[in-house]
């Protein structure tokens, strides 16, 4: 073991020294960053897994091969309908929503 690994933190402890504690403003934005940029990656994740093209899921979820590609790159959000979509008529799954307070 070497010195550099007592220096090792959590993502949770980098999160809170670099974005602040859950609840407040900055921290909120980037979590909600990461959930947008992981629903890409599952998205794609989900698509390669599949043997799909971009324009192959496109097609069976009625939108473009631009939109797919923007979502996969988090340079756009992906609209709960069309999310729907994908998830059912692209993947053949079932989309659930789960809500805390």
């Amino acid at each position: 073991m070497n010195a550099r690994s007592n220096k090792l933190t959590s993502l949770e402890d980098f999160k809170e020294n670099n974005y602040g504690k859950l609840g407040t403003k900055k921290r909120d934005e980037i979590e909600t960053g990461y959930e947008i940029f992981k629903m890409g990656v599952l998205i794609h994740d989900k698509r390669i897994e599949l043997g799909m093209t971009q324009e192959q899921l496109a097609e069976k979820v009625g939108t473009s091969k631009s939109y797919i590609s923007k979502i996969e790159n988090n340079i756009k959000e992906a609209r709960i309908s069309t999310l729907q979509k994908i998830v059912e008529r692209g993947f053949g799954g079932h989309l659930e929503f789960l809500i805390k307070f």
